[in-house]
């Protein structure tokens, strides 16, 4: 034992991992759990032990009841107490939660190898590059949805309630499609089982509990690195005859944006929805709103959303400056165009646009940028404008050319902090 473990009046509470299962106990830990007069555990992690002299109480759903029968005889019987605890302790187990209601110096933690770990060795698979979560009796919808956005191998502690075939459906619903499902059933014992899923499987089946999920992006077994990133080839999206704000000029106009995790982002005239769902990337608990009239844009947006999984990008049809009063209130609104309404657009937005709220407009019509940083100026937004000059290689018989894109100017301005538009 801890030496640390032993400079104090009060015997400390040994708190044991249990590995997969019993026979990931060292003869350290079997000897703790022998000597223990007191064995607190889950039901299942109980029975290995029947035979063992120890009075046995079962974690139920009561923690804090569980938590006062501890410190009670801790402090008046003064019996050796082991809990029990699935995978290791400090690993989205009960260690942390006894260790902040017991103090450090009465809690003696035995380490064991995680249930994640036992799983990617079951699939013989690294997991430095994987994103976990646990969904057990806690749930943040922004959190879980915005891990689909950013990573191509989740892994899940689920729980009765948000078990395998709840997360699929849940997925479904929400447009992810691009992911594949591995469910661990009973992992450790002799009734384990490893399968693998389509989520429209996984969402009409039934699994054993207790079970781990593991989710893959579909395209990761081609061995690409990210599904999305900001500047994407323009082939990569679906759109109309070259209707779409261009991979550099995207990345220019994302960095001039300045997203964060919870803003909500207007991208008006949104086209094929390029931009907003780069914006994605960024904007990963908040909610990016893509306006747009033309019934074949709309349909190209919905179609790349789908593509890319974005769950937090909502369609809006209407024509613009119309349609935004029943919308959220923007942290960022992004213009890509406009023509001949982007005076009236710029002045409908503004009204909405929050104090300190930046708004970005995009135009390649020269009649356009004189309107734009007028408009701007006259509403007491801090402008700032760049002009942005792709030239683009061109394969020819013997070597390459360059052949200019049409120059893109970039109009940005901040609204003020003390003055309502």
């Amino acid at each position: 034992m801890d030496e640390k473990c032993k400079e104090t009046d009060i015997k400390p509470v040994s708190i044991i991992g249990m590995g997969l299962s019993p026979k990931d106990l060292t003869a350290a830990h079997l000897k703790l759990i022998k000597e223990a007069e007191i064995l607190i555990g889950g039901k299942r992690h109980l029975d290995f032990f029947k035979d063992y002299p120890a009075l046995r109480k079962d974690i139920s759903k009561d923690i804090k009841g569980i938590i006062k029968y501890i410190k009670d005889r801790m402090e008046n019987s003064g019996k050796s107490i082991v809990v029990l605890a699935s995978g290791d302790p400090l690993f989205y187990g009960i260690g942390s939660l006894l260790i902040n209601s017991l103090g450090k110096e009465n809690v003696c933690i035995y380490p064991n190898i995680t249930t994640i770990a036992g799983a990617f060795s079951r699939i013989k698979e690294s997991w430095q590059d994987v994103c976990i979560l646990s969904i057990h009796g806690r749930f943040c919808e922004e959190t879980f949805l915005g891990a689909f956005l950013q990573n191509d191998k989740i892994a899940l502690f689920t729980d009765p309630v948000k078990n395998p075939s709840w997360i699929a459906d849940f997925l479904l619903k929400k447009g992810v499609t691009d992911f594949k499902m591995c469910v661990f059933e009973r992992l450790g014992t002799d009734s384990e089982k490893i399968s693998w899923h389509t989520l429209t499987d996984a969402a009409s089946s039934q699994f054993s509990e207790p079970n781990l999920v593991v989710l893959k992006r579909i395209f990761f077994e081609t061995g690409q690195t990210s599904s999305l990133y900001t500047g994407m080839p323009d082939e990569c999206y679906f759109h109309q005859n070259g209707l779409i704000t261009k991979a550099e000029v995207r990345a220019v106009t994302l960095s001039k944006l300045r997203l964060s995790s919870g803003h909500i982002l207007w991208d008006l005239g949104a086209g094929s929805g390029s931009v907003s769902i780069e914006a994605s990337l960024f904007i990963t608990k908040g909610n990016i709103f893509a306006v747009e009239r033309n019934p074949d844009r709309i349909e190209q947006i919905k179609k790349n959303k789908k593509k890319f999984g974005v769950t937090n990008l909502k369609v809006i049809d209407a024509t613009l400056p119309d349609g935004l009063d029943n919308l959220p209130e923007p942290d960022r609104i992004f213009i890509g165009g406009g023509g001949k309404n982007l005076e009236k657009i710029i002045r409908s937005a503004a009204r909405y646009l929050k104090p300190g709220g930046i708004m970005v407009i995009n135009t390649v019509l020269i009649q356009n940028i004189e309107s734009a940083i007028n408009i701007i100026a006259y509403l007491k937004f801090k402008p700032d404008i760049v002009q942005v000059q792709i030239n683009r290689g061109q394969d020819m018989p013997w070597g390459k050319r360059l052949e200019a894109q049409n120059p893109v100017w970039i109009i940005s301005g901040k609204k003020s902090l003390e003055r309502e538009v």
